[in-house]
């Protein structure tokens, strides 16, 4: 048996007039998406956005249901619209921010594993990584992909039943 380690780098910055000013805007539009959120159980109100290629960008936002588990996130929720009204435009940054009652979170969020298997499909799929931006009031995380979140992560290689 062999010992392996798995880490990853990412940046940390304690404000947001600190980063680029097209990520500044997509945080912008995961805050407002946290905003228009449907969570009237847990209270806790999550937004996405994703970057496309093309410069537009898809909100999503958390949707809660009293019959549990039927809710979905912020994050599938924006990757999906993205996914299927825009087929042929990769998406390249999402940005995560939530609130808890009617305050943003101090620290940072991550996505959920559903969240990270979806979003690192697309990795594989579109062969381009997707930069991870998650918000909080004391500082934002970025992230170069999801890979990074989800090491080992399961994909269509898996599902190959034949060796070469």
């Amino acid at each position: 048996a062999e010992i392996k380690n798995i880490s990853f780098s990412y940046l940390e910055y304690d404000s947001i007039d600190d980063l680029d000013g097209l990520y500044i805007k997509l945080i912008e539009e995961a805050k407002k998406a946290s905003e228009d959120a449907y969570a009237p159980y847990s209270g806790f109100r999550v937004g996405a956005a994703v970057l496309l290629e093309s410069g537009k960008i898809i909100r999503g936002s958390n949707v809660e249901n009293a019959a549990f588990p039927s809710g979905i996130c912020a994050e599938r929720t924006a990757m999906s619209y993205s996914v299927s009204n825009f087929p042929g435009d990769k998406p390249s940054a999402i940005a995560i921010a939530a609130m808890n009652g009617n305050n943003f979170t101090y620290t940072p969020v991550s996505p959920c594993g559903n969240c990270r298997q979806m979003i690192t499909e697309e990795e594989f799929r579109n062969n381009r990584e997707i930069k991870i931006l998650l918000y909080g009031e004391n500082r934002i995380l970025v992230i170069e992909n999801a890979a990074s979140l989800l090491p080992l992560q399961f994909n269509k290689e898996a599902l190959n039943l034949y060796h070469p």
